[in-house]
């Protein structure tokens, strides 16, 4: 029968193969990324109208650089821009009108509507601007998201190709900010993009990012409107599946986007990312389980406090240089904000314990408001 003490080697070995395995996992993410092609489209001969959704809700840094380079789109087809806020006290109102008043190429309007549709308050705001679009071309915009002029011609060029329903973008992090805008943004930089580009590369995932997207009035009455994603928090993910479900495909644009990060205490930081990641382990519980391995540096440790010895020492440094070499080539790949190589051990610390904190419990807090998730749906919380 065993002892305590032989358990917990057990477990001290179990987690330091975790840790070699994810060495290794890292390893290929690298040369992945330094390898990989993004997709390339035609833009249109004869540009559609399009409009253009951005969905707002309270101050956000930098707003006005962002939807003034919205109005700089170098788009030659008719451009409708609207802006959706859900109150007239809304601060990002009087961004919005000193961005209308420039005298730039594509004008932009805003559109105030308190209504609310269900409990995702962004898919409501969208529900409220879609009445209001003059064009059956949709493209949608997160406002905390970076953008280049060439955004509307690249998603309008993939939606063209033939049997594409949606288009969607991949995304990179811009930290604002402090150490804690940089740790957030650090996430985004070292985890996350570099585990979709894997999951994209061996044909593990098929994502649909809500930061910048593009589909068709039509396409999106079949699928039910937003209308039929308004109770969820992964709204995005769900008109992806739901454009699949009409045989028709979901493209990667391009151009990765950049998402802006401000957060400015650790418990804004800690809110988000464990928002984050709960959101990723309710669409697939058991993909994310075996993505325990993608935290070597932390795996090592915990090995090494348990008793795995000076191997569990080597094996951290190599997670600490594999880490480094996903970070150098993401940053080539897609030109990120360089990491702080010194801030990484803290970086995969901080994210191990996200993941870990994950499983305990299925609340989230999004835009100030406390949420259960229950079944792939919103549910209050009042805490």
């Amino acid at each position: 029968m065993l002892i305590a003490g032989d358990l917990v080697y057990a477990g001290a070995d179990l987690l330091l193969a975790g840790a070699v395995i994810g060495c290794v996992y890292l390893l290929i993410s690298a040369v992945v990324i330094a390898t990989f092609k993004r997709p390339v489209t035609e833009t249109s001969a004869a540009p559609v109208p399009v409009t253009l959704l951005v969905p707002l809700c309270g101050h956000e840094p930098q707003l006005a650089d962002r939807l003034m380079t919205l109005r700089r789109q170098d788009y030659p087809g008719p451009v409708q821009i609207i802006c959706g806020l859900q109150s007239e006290s809304d601060p990002a109102l009087d961004t919005v009108k000193a961005v209308a008043a420039a005298p730039e190429e594509h004008p932009i309007e805003w559109h105030v509507d308190t209504r609310l549709h269900g409990r995702n308050m962004k898919v409501s705001n969208l529900i409220n601007m879609e009445q209001q679009a003059r064009h059956e071309t949709l493209v949608m915009v997160d406002s905390d998201v970076e953008v280049e002029t060439t955004l509307i011609a690249e998603l309008v060029g993939a939606l063209q190709q033939p049997g594409v329903g949606a288009v969607t973008s991949l995304y990179h992090g811009v930290p604002i900010g402090g150490v804690w805008a940089r740790l957030a943004s650090s996430r985004i930089n070292t985890h996350f993009l570099p585990n979709v580009i894997f999951a994209l590369s061996f044909g593990l995932a098929r994502p649909c990012f809500g930061v910048g997207m593009a589909l068709r009035r039509d396409t999106l009455r079949r699928i039910g409107g937003f209308e039929s994603v308004v109770e969820t928090l992964w709204e995005d993910y769900a008109i992806g599946e739901a454009v699949r479900a009409q045989g028709e495909a979901v493209v990667v644009a391009p151009a990765a986007l950049g998402h802006v990060y401000a957060e400015s205490s650790a418990k804004d930081l800690f809110v988000a990312e464990l928002r984050a990641a709960r959101t990723i382990k309710g669409l697939d519980p058991h993909g994310y389980a075996g993505s325990i391995i993608t935290h070597p540096f932390a795996l090592a440790l915990v090995a090494g406090v348990l008793g795995a010895g000076s191997l569990a020492i080597w094996v951290m440094l190599t997670a600490f240089v594999c880490r480094m070499a996903v970070s150098y080539c993401t940053e080539r790949r897609f030109g990120t904000t360089e990491t702080s190589y010194l801030m990484l051990p803290l970086r995969e610390l901080l994210s191990f314990a996200i993941y870990v904190a994950s499983y305990f419990g299925s609340t989230v807090v999004w835009r100030g408001q406390r949420y259960r998730l229950s079944n792939r749906t919103l549910v209050a919380d009042p805490g």
